[in-house]
């Protein structure tokens, strides 16, 4: 059941992940198209009016990143939950919208996978169909899609996909599109398409069934039958469906409203095309460029025209400011932004055929015009793998990397375990459930939350240790209202001095006299927030112990740490700068508490497998220095994020015996949830 699953999972993850690649991809080929299709969806919702200049190639630019990043998550397994999440979410609010399109038709084609694949707008709606039930089953069985980077390295491969997805998308603005999917792509006989669109119909071929006999057979116009057939009936079919290249839409029309497309078309010389959708916006910082290769096109004999969709007074005022004086002509600004995604951009015909196109950042000068005017342009496919390589050749280094370590890691794990092995006799340990008020609770409410705790244990008798660690201003009032119960009292802090004008501090000896039995040292909050060295710890945990106060000492590796595998070696030199220079009678009086900091507050937990095997490891480094027995006698709690339904997984563990407990220690029931766990 579990192989069929993950075939299953295995299946949702490729069609949602490659399907997502792919459009990504695409948008980022061709930012500018997208550009152009949101601006048509702006246009048929009337919301033209609210779009600034820059915002649909910024949305565009956006949607192709998402769409990018998303199918790179999914295939590889990165951030599953969140990945599930937020496909989920785009594919509701796509899906309606496309439903839309469908019964209403204010644009032809939605623009999912740009030039490159075309769909319907009910095939697009039946399409998000699909993709919406494999994204509800993502979302729902997400722990069955495999990982293929570890967590420590997910975060590499994801910046990395970001960053190329950004610059990508920036090469193929500043540039034109890597791949050209238009019907005006560089080798494309645009005379020869546009004379195809222009005949209109396909070729049909009729048929003639005759009889003789009692037997009918059919017969074309060359084989027709002598007259000893009868005539029964003819049929038509169409046996070449019309040829609809994209190019038809062409009409340029001159300054006197003439049509000269086929003319411009027919001429077997070179044609430079200036194509400038809107003068209003077109970039006149390449004007030199161009009143330069004008004047070089007049002297070498090629026609030269400006093709632009803006009115009169556009074009007067383009004259005045860059002194132009080559010919103006209109076309549909669709077809013109179609031709080339630049404005302004050059493209360059030869006997009808499309040998050049040129962007606003890259015009030739009359120079080298000769060498770059017949441009070589590598296959599609060539293409294809040159965009594959760039991403998935440095992408296969961080997969081979996350490997090597995952493999390095694991025989160090199993290394470590078979060179000091620790008979573990957990049921002889003392089992301890500790909450950390930490700053919450006023003395009011600080005595009510005691007394409901009190009454609970009182009630049902816990099978651990309870432990309540408060804020000074209640010690002394809850240890005496807590004295004769089985709930212990620690304070969450001292001071490393023993007495002295320290103002605002409390000394171990003032903690004891309250009748406290534990402190807790070492928190992270105290070491982040307060600066609190190996050092100084190490003097406070040596003046509580001298005051009689046990102490929860906490230890623990940040996510930045976790993520670079130094959990292990964070833990052992916490222990060893403020605790492992104490005697083994000292030791007694000592409990650690591991807590991720990565999951303190955070609502992440540490898999159980996780915090076991830490620690495993903290038992060991114990085992070192005080020995085996010491070391099985030690209480270790887990402190991160624990809660009353993982707790009984947590204590399950062998070397867990209990827990350090933040935000749910603060209402009595979450509590007393956590401590039932031990039953």
């Amino acid at each position: 059941m579990q192989t069929i699953k993950y075939i299953a999972m295995g299946v949702v993850r490729l069609v949602l992940g490659l399907t997502f690649l792919f459009s990504g991809v695409v948008k980022l080929i061709d930012p500018h198209g997208t550009q152009y299709k949101i601006e048509d969806y702006g246009s048929a919702f009337g919301l033209s009016a609210f779009l600034p200049d820059g915002l649909p190639l910024a949305l565009a630019c956006a949607l192709a990143m998402m769409e990018f990043q998303l199918g790179i998550y999914l295939l590889l397994g990165i951030r599953r939950r969140l990945a599930s999440t937020v496909t989920v979410i785009f594919l509701m609010v796509m899906t309606p919208l496309t439903l839309y399109l469908a019964l209403r038709n204010p644009v032809t084609d939605c623009g999912c996978f740009g030039d490159a694949l075309v769909l319907t707008n009910w095939q697009t709606f039946l399409k998000n169909i699909v993709l919406l039930a494999c994204a509800c089953l993502a979302l729902r069985y997400y722990r069955w899609m495999p990982r293929l980077v570890t967590r420590k390295n997910q975060w590499t491969v994801a910046l990395y996909s970001f960053a190329f997805s950004a610059l990508f998308a920036g090469y193929n603005l500043w540039q034109l599109p890597l791949i050209d999917f238009r019907p005006y792509h560089i080798g494309a006989d645009i005379r020869q398409a546009w004379y195809d669109d222009q005949q209109g119909s396909g070729q049909f071929q009729t048929t003639f069934i005759m009889e003789k006999d009692g037997v009918q057979q059919e017969f074309t116009l060359e084989d027709y039958p002598d007259s000893t057939w009868t005539f029964v009936d003819t049929r038509t079919v169409e046996s070449e469906p019309a040829k609809h290249t994209g190019v038809g839409e062409l009409i340029i029309q001159d300054a006197s409203g003439d049509d000269i497309t086929e003319a411009i078309l027919a001429d077997e010389g070179y044609t430079f095309l200036l194509v400038a959708p809107y003068l209003e916006k077109a970039d006149d910082g390449v004007m030199g460029e161009v009143l330069a290769l004008y004047d070089h096109c007049m002297e070498a004999g090629y026609a030269f025209y400006c093709l632009t969709a803006s009115g009169d007074e556009a074009i007067r005022d383009w004259k005045e400011m860059t002194g132009a004086e080559y010919p103006f002509c209109t076309a549909d600004a669709i077809v013109l932004k179609t031709m080339i995604r630049s404005n302004p951009g050059l493209m360059l015909l030869h006997d009808g055929r499309v040998v050049a196109k040129w962007p606003a950042s890259s015009f030739p000068w009359p120079p080298q015009l000769e060498q770059q005017m017949e441009q070589e342009v590598s296959s599609v496919e060539e293409r294809i793998a040159g965009i594959l390589c760039w991403y998935i050749l440095p992408m296969m280094l961080f997969l081979l990397i996350d490997a090597v370590s995952l493999a390095i890691s694991k025989l160090k794990i199993k290394h470590t375990h078979t060179q000091t092995p620790i008979k573990t006799t957990k049921n002889m340990r003392k089992k301890i459930v500790a909450g950390n008020w930490k700053m919450n609770k006023t003395l009011q409410e600080g005595v009510a939350l005691a007394t409901e705790l009190k009454d609970m244990m009182a009630a049902e008798k816990p099978n651990c240790e309870v432990i309540i660690g408060t804020p000074f201003i209640h010690l002394a009032t809850l240890s005496e209202l807590l004295k004769d119960s089985v709930i212990a009292v620690s304070a969450e802090n001292c001071a490393n001095k023993e007495s002295g004008a320290y103002t605002g501090e409390v000394s171990a000896a003032m903690v004891k006299s309250t009748g406290a039995e534990y402190v807790i040292l070492g928190h992270s909050e105290r070491r982040e927030y307060y600066h609190e060295t190996p050092e100084i710890l190490k003097e406070k945990v040596d003046l509580a112990l001298a005051n009689g106060l046990k102490v929860i000492f906490c230890i623990g590796e940040s996510l930045a740490e976790r993520e670079a595998n130094q959990q292990e070696a964070v833990c052992k030199a916490e222990l060893e700068g403020s605790v492992f220079h104490l005697s083994a009678e000292q030791w007694k009086n000592i409990v650690i508490a591991y807590e991720p900091i990565w999951a303190i507050g955070t609502g992440k937990t540490a898999t159980a497998e996780q915090a076991e095997e830490i620690h495993a490891y903290i038992r060991r480094c114990v085992a070192d220095v005080y020995g085996a027995q010491v070391a099985d006698e030690t209480s270790i709690l887990y402190g991160g994020s624990c809660k009353a339904s993982n707790a009984p997984e947590l204590f399950g563990k062998p070397d867990i015996d209990g827990g350090l407990i933040g935000g749910a220690s603060l209402k009595a029931p979450d509590f007393k949830g956590i401590i039932d766990a031990w039953k």
